[in-house]
Parts: C-alpha cells; structure tokens; sequence
C-alpha cells in the first residue's frame, strides 16, 4: 500500500463517521447541547469539516471549500468568514445553528473530495517536506496530514456520542 492510499482511507472514515452521524438525525437533535453548554452535533461536525478544509487549503496552496463555495454566506452564522470554530466560547457555538443536514453534510462531503483528492496526489517523499517550523521539531507535510485526521476522527466520534445521549442529562 502506498502512503497516499493509507492516507486517503484514513481521510474517507472520517467520512464514514460523519455520514453515520447525520444519517437519521433531525434538526432538534443536530442543534441539542448536552447540559445546555455543550457542543452539539451541528458545531463538531461544522468544526471538524472547516479545520480538515483550512489545513488541507494551507499544505495544498489552494483556496479552501469554504471560500471558494461560498459556504459563510451560505451557512449564515453570525461569525467571522475565517472562523473554524478553534477556541469558542458557548456563546459562539451556539451560533452554529443548521435548519438540515443537507447544507452540513454537502460541506462535508466537498471538504472531503477536495482532501481526497490532494491526498491521492501525494508522493511518499511529499510527505517529508517542511509545512510549520513554529514547533520544533518542525511539522512535516505527513505529520500534519495525521494530525488533521486524528482530529478530524475524534470530533466525529464525539459527534457520535453527543447523538446518542439521552435527551435529559
């Protein structure tokens, strides 16, 4: 198996895991927080999709699904345009509201093409380059395509969690 394919099956279970998420699940229950603070299933999984899309946007030096799709003004959150929802507050998650998953999962699905497709390309000797010497030791293109997808699979499994609870906690 090549890199590039242990790379895209790792990105396409993501997709497998964000697809079982919102399959099934109705607006209430996409926008419900836990104890009335915490992420919804709406917020990780807008989360998860504008990290995996800005990261892949920024190692592939191309524009993000985001930007290019138009998806701020689309969505509608009284948000920033740049924001991925990295640091927020209760406050801002509670300004990821969706009124369907359709909107949420065709992001997600877009964002997963475009990383799929980037992945697919990659040369093994791709993956030793240099994309952020602000850690030391500097973070290689490999080391920044597994850290994407580890947050990527752990916000989808907490997706699935927040899904599953009881409605009364």
């Amino acid at each position: 198996m090549k890199s590039s394919e242990l790379l895209a099956d790792a990105f396409s279970r993501i997709g497998d895991i964000v697809g079982g998420v919102l399959d099934g699940i109705d607006v209430a229950r996409i926008n419900w927080r836990p104890g009335g603070t915490g992420n919804s299933v709406a917020w990780l999984v807008w989360h998860l999709s504008r990290g995996q899309d800005e990261q892949i946007a920024d190692v592939a030096d191309i524009p993000s699904v985001w930007r290019a799709g138009e998806y701020a003004a689309r969505f509608g959150f009284a948000l920033s345009p740049a924001d991925t929802g990295y640091g927020h507050s209760a406050a801002q998650v509670d300004k990821v509201r969706v009124e369907s998953t359709d909107l949420l999962r065709g992001y997600h699905e877009a964002v997963l093409r475009q990383s799929l497709e980037y992945v697919r390309g990659l040369s093994d000797a791709d993956l030793d380059k240099v994309v952020d010497r602000r850690w030391n030791p500097a973070v290689t293109l490999g080391a920044r395509l597994i850290s994407i997808a580890d947050d990527c699979v752990q916000h989808g499994g907490q997706a699935a969690y927040v899904k599953g609870l009881p409605d009364v906690l």
